[in-house]
């Protein structure tokens, strides 16, 4: 058996399962602040549309001549 290759080959493995779990984390919370982002702006959208919700404005127009 060739120890230095072997240890090599288990640093290689350790390092690639480092990284896969970083950029896991990377994605979860990339996907974490999407989401705050999203329900953000589903609460907005609702508050102006209750807003916008008034049949009674805007359905007639005055005008004198």
């Amino acid at each position: 058996m060739d120890i230095p290759a072997l240890s090599i080959a288990m640093h290689q493995a350790q390092l690639q399962q480092v990284v896969s779990a970083l950029m896991l984390k990377l994605s979860m919370d990339t996907a974490q602040d999407n989401a705050a982002v999203i329900t953000e702006m589903m609460a907005d959208a609702a508050k102006m549309m209750e807003l916008s919700v008034a049949p009674h404005l805007g359905s007639n127009l005055d005008v004198v001549v």
